[in-house]
């Protein structure tokens, strides 16, 4: 049972009502279940409330295969792949809006830096032999392959594919990933120098040069008494 969920679901394009004061019966971006379908209305249940709504099919995307998603416009894609419980790295693919018969790969890439968020867009195109690609350097027989060789290496793209997007009532909770950790390098005290090289500065055999030596003498002399350290 669990397969055909995930194989063939649809997916809710609106938080309902849209209107302010009333109960949402229904959320962005949550898998509905239908409880009967009249073409261009159904009778959905959700999955986060366990409410009704009779709203139009348009109001919907049906999604196959976990990432396929059909009825969806571009806008909606960004909206989806932009929501917070998504990673880098999430995608979907669905209906070219501008080819009949082809298909957009959506990807979300997201930074530890300044620069926002954002959806990147790759159009999939169709030989005559029905193979698929992004680029013509590498084809594909199927949508499936086209996804499996992507999710192993971005090779080109601007990540590599590491989850469909996220569906409320389908998927855990994905916790965000760790922030790179930060290595401070220790503070060294200038005033530890002479102890540090444990060598006679004034000696002729010392293995400092003898420039860095007359600038660490006058260093230590300027600073004498004074309690001094440096960040390297």
């Amino acid at each position: 049972l669990l397969e055909n969920i995930i194989s063939d679901m649809i997916v809710s394009l609106i938080t309902y009502p849209t209107f302010s004061n009333t109960e949402l019966t229904m959320h962005f971006g949550e898998r509905l279940i239908i409880v009967s379908d009249d073409g261009d209305f159904m009778m959905v249940r959700s999955t986060t409330t366990g409410l009704e709504s009779y709203i139009p099919t348009c109001y919907t995307a049906k999604v196959t295969h976990r990432w396929l998603f059909k009825g969806i416009s571009r806008c909606k894609a960004v909206q989806l792949l932009m929501q917070p419980y998504n990673q880098s790295g999430a995608f979907l693919i669905r209906e070219s809006e501008t080819d009949r018969d082809g298909f957009s790969l959506s990807i979300l890439r997201k930074t530890n830096t300044s620069h926002p968020d954002s959806v990147k867009h790759y159009r999939i195109r169709h030989l005559q032999n029905g193979w698929v690609y992004i680029s013509p350097g590498i084809t594909f027989p199927s949508l499936h392959n086209l996804v499996q060789h992507y999710s192993e290496s971005a090779d080109g793209l601007s990540s590599r594919l590491t989850a469909p997007c996220f569906i409320q009532g389908v998927d855990n909770v994905r916790e965000a990933s760790p922030m790179p950790i930060t290595i401070r390098r220790p503070t060294l005290d200038w005033t530890d120098i002479p102890m540090f090289f444990s060598l006679n500065l004034e000696s002729d055999n010392s293995l400092i040069s003898e420039g860095l030596r007359k600038a660490i003498s006058s260093y230590l002399q300027m600073t004498d008494g004074n309690d001094h350290s440096w960040d390297t």
